[in-house]
């Protein structure tokens, strides 16, 4: 096993990037690499370490590429045939060799825009349950491993995150904005557009909201993306500490995570708005 290896697929782990571990599990006969050989498959389709090169080599990466594209998480075995006659003239080794492909890096994970009371307390939480955690905010006094020791703690500017890659959303993000004030949570939304997420939460009163929704479509903010929106956040449970707000917010995700009934679970808002409309 390459140590260095493993050291950089943690360190690229933590960054919050993915990718799969391709591992030689079973060597028989004459191959090109020993029993735990590895070779780490990014998304973009670089490879660090090598499993043995040539034709196998190669399908193990498309195999790993294509697991990432459809967002498989289980691992999965290669058998690879070393021997001329059954690989068709590839391979003239005369070994095989059984590689195992395992997706590290793609687990459902909570983005939370602010590192403030409820914040922190929905981290804890978050961690706790298993979900891979992000806190982000702008002011590093609240948002630093010492206050938040649950996930990766990112404290720069918003535009910044963005530019440089800090922040990476996709279908597996569960997105929670609960900043310092109105007009913070206002610039995260208007960043969220146009990113396809699991799940995208806003606090605030019934008022906010109207505010809030309404300047963004003035600044050309799609009625369509504000519609998909949950607000009020979080399940209707009369939370009123930071703790019980968690609690109903990472309910909620729950609850969209696993295909509960998430309108029934919410109708206790009666004619508020649900999910960005008032219910029909």
């Amino acid at each position: 096993m390459n140590l260095d290896l493993l050291r950089l697929i943690n360190k690229e782990l933590e960054d919050g990037k993915s990718g799969v571990l391709c591992t030689v599990v079973r060597a028989g006969g004459s191959t090109p690499r020993d029993l735990g050989a590895c070779m780490w498959v990014r998304c973009d389709g670089s490879t660090e370490g090598t499993v043995g090169g040539g034709p196998t080599e190669k399908i193990v990466t498309e195999k790993a590429l294509e697991m990432i594209k459809e967002g498989g998480q289980e691992p999965v075995l290669h058998e690879a045939i070393l021997r001329e006659k059954e690989s068709e003239g590839q391979s003239v080794c005369g070994g095989e060799a059984t590689i195992l492909l395992e997706p590290l890096g793609f687990e459902s994970e909570i983005v939370i825009f602010g590192a403030g009371h409820v914040g922190r307390a929905l981290a804890r939480l978050a961690a706790a349950t298993g979900y891979r955690t992000v806190v982000w905010d702008d002011r590093e006094e609240y948002a630093n491993p010492e206050r938040i020791p649950w996930g990766r703690i990112i404290a720069c500017p918003l535009q910044k995150a963005f530019d440089e890659g800090l922040i990476s959303l996709d279908r597996r993000s569960y997105v929670v904005v609960v900043t310092r004030g109105h007009v913070l949570d206002e610039e995260v939304v208007r960043k969220m557009e146009g990113h396809l997420v699991a799940y995208l939460g806003v606090i605030g009163s019934r008022k906010k909201i109207a505010s809030l929704r309404g300047r963004l479509i003035e600044s050309g903010v799609k009625e369509e993306f504000l519609d998909g929106i949950y607000q009020p956040i979080g399940l209707p449970i009369g939370a009123e500490t930071p703790e019980e707000i968690a609690v109903s917010v990472l309910a909620e995700i729950i609850a969209v995570r696993r295909g509960a009934e998430i309108h029934t679970l919410r109708a206790a808002y009666s004619e508020e708005i649900v999910q960005g409309r008032k219910q029909s």
